[in-house]
């Protein structure tokens, strides 16, 4: 009977999902401190990577990404390029699907908003819902 209703839960969480809008669905969540990266997205029609500065941060020292694999303390101050990571730069370093899951796939990274430009955010969500717009929030 237990296992009965937890799938019936889970169908009907998955259908609820479904029905959401496409902006709730893909809003991005972010905490203080994350990096939006967009040197290249919005000229790739791709939505901007968010780098979960904070997640990374309680698993690792800075050294680990700052000296070791050569990211700058600037937002926007590496050259970061798809290729480069592919090529086992930058994120590549660890998202091989060995340490950590693959690059390919591209929705767990590129999840801003459309034109956020390269910076450190300072809010915690970066989508702004259309009804939030369109009210002046």
């Amino acid at each position: 009977m237990v296992k009965i209703l937890k799938r019936i839960l889970l169908g009907v969480a998955v259908v609820a999902v479904g029905l959401f809008p496409a902006w709730v669905r893909n809003a991005a969540n972010a905490e203080y401190g994350d990096v939006v990266i967009n040197n290249y997205s919005d000229g790739a029609q791709m939505a901007p990577a968010v780098f979960p500065h904070w997640f990374h941060r309680i698993r690792f020292r800075c050294k680990v990404c700052h000296a070791d694999l050569g990211f700058e303390f600037k937002a926007g101050g590496n050259d970061i390029t798809m290729l480069k990571i592919f090529d086992g730069e930058f994120c590549g370093a660890c998202h091989n699907g060995q340490i950590a899951w693959s690059v390919e796939n591209c929705p767990l990274c590129h999840t801003g908003k459309p034109g956020t430009k390269t910076k450190v955010h300072t809010n915690t969500l970066l989508l702004v819902a259309p009804a939030a717009k369109a009210a002046g929030k």
